[in-house]
């Protein structure tokens, strides 16, 4: 294969990842590669290997906070001691106290008030139709992730306002640094006051779940329930929002038809949320999420990997390996096998992905039972995108609700 371009590779977007990852597949699975900043690399393309990385312990996360580890400017690294950010057994630990706060049982239970959100959110966006497009993704998908990440939290609704423009600021890449710290700041110290509370006063919410959990006499600490805090604020707010509104995008823009049969058809929406989650890619341009560090030598796809060096796990690509998914370049609505890992395997599987999973689906009912019409208010190559984000974000997503014809 010829030389590599730097990785990030260009070629990504929501549609899918670079086409190059699929020659990787076929000829270079495990393969060096240098990123931006000139720090070598090793990337993993194939599901089955990357699989097989997840589940290895010897891929550290906690490795990449250490001084010697290599360093990659420009790419997202989440703050150390978060729970995507450790390893055995300290992740061991944290994640089995917080998985007592999300028990099936738990998230199914917040389906209705989902879908009193969506109701809601609908309500008040069809005021604004009649007059022209709709912003779905600042009036609705937005709205509605950081809404169920309040309802996680227990937030009261009277701070909800406030705590909806700090998250903004928090998460706004492309926005002042100084206004970001800010909010970070004045989140934190949100949170550890609702923790306080929470513990005089429980409420039905994950995050009184959370304080309530036990292993004998542990339990989380404050500092480690606001970190859990904050995951759920990014994979959940950020990430929830922007998801859906990709889909969305995709289902508008590429498949009307399919659209408006789940419209008439709601029962045919499981499969295709699971589809959506495979084949819309909402990482960004590295489209590999966290990196590792391998602690020891490691043989992965016939490549040895050595001590020290680090790891990323090109999940987008895993979603359209062409030995676990038949015709994987294309939607199917209908596929019935369908182990994509959107929200990864093993140890770091996304304790959130069941909740995200319902609020994809609720919206998506509503939406086409609706708007069987709805259609882009714009030509797609117009749509804007956030730059250099961790995900790959809309500025805004205008939808003619009621029909009628795209400028």
């Amino acid at each position: 294969m010829a030389e590599l371009p730097l990785f990030p590779f260009p070629g990504s977007s929501h549609r899918g990842p670079d086409p190059l990852f699929s020659r990787l597949r076929a000829e270079q699975p495990v393969v060096r590669v240098t990123t931006a900043n000139g720090t070598p690399a090793w990337l993993i393309t194939r599901h089955e290997d990357i699989r097989t990385a997840l589940e290895d312990p010897r891929f550290s996360r906690a490795a990449t906070y250490e001084p010697s580890a290599p360093q990659f400017e420009g790419l997202f690294q989440a703050p150390p001691g978060m729970i995507i950010s450790l390893d055995p057994p300290d992740h061991t630990r944290l994640r089995s106290l917080a998985v007592q706060a999300f028990s099936p049982e738990r998230i199914e239970d917040m389906r209705p008030r989902v879908r009193q959100l969506v109701d809601e959110l609908l309500a008040r966006v069809e005021k604004d139709a009649a007059e022209g497009p709709v912003d779905l993704l600042g009036d609705f998908t937005g709205p509605l992730a950081l809404s169920v990440i309040c309802e996680l939290l227990g937030v009261p609704e009277q701070d909800r306002t406030v705590f909806h423009g700090w998250i903004r600021q928090f998460a706004d890449v492309g926005g002042a640094q100084d206004e970001a710290v800010a909010a970070r700041e004045q989140l934190g110290a949100y949170m550890a006051g609702l923790v306080e509370g929470k513990e005089q006063a429980p409420g039905d919410d994950v995050l009184s779940a959370l304080i309530a959990a036990r292993l004998g006499d542990d339990r989380l600490s404050t500092e480690e329930l606001i970190g859990l805090g904050y995951t759920l604020l990014g994979a959940g707010g950020d990430s929830s929002a922007s998801q859906l509104a990709n889909s969305v995008l995709t289902l508008l823009a590429r498949h009307r038809d399919v659209w408006q049969r789940l419209g008439e058809h709601p029962e045919e929406i499981p499969a295709a949320v699971e589809e959506l989650l495979r084949g819309v890619n909402l990482l960004g341009d590295d489209t590999s999420g966290l990196p590792r560090i391998a602690t020891e030598d490691i043989t992965v796809g016939g490549v040895t990997i050595p001590a020290g060096d680090a790891v990323f796990l090109a999940f987008a690509s895993a979603n359209r390996d062409e030995s676990v998914f038949a015709d994987p370049d294309r939607l199917d609505f209908t596929r019935s096998h369908n182990p994509h890992l959107s929200f990864g395997h093993g140890i770091h599987r996304c304790l959130g992905g069941p909740l995200a999973r319902i609020e994809i689906a609720v919206a998506v009912e509503e939406l086409t039972r609706r708007y069987p019409d709805a259609r882009l208010a714009v030509p797609e190559d117009e749509l804007a995108w956030q730059r250099g984000d961790v995900n790959h974000r809309l500025v805004a997503l205008p939808v003619l609700l009621h029909g009628g014809a795209p400028r």
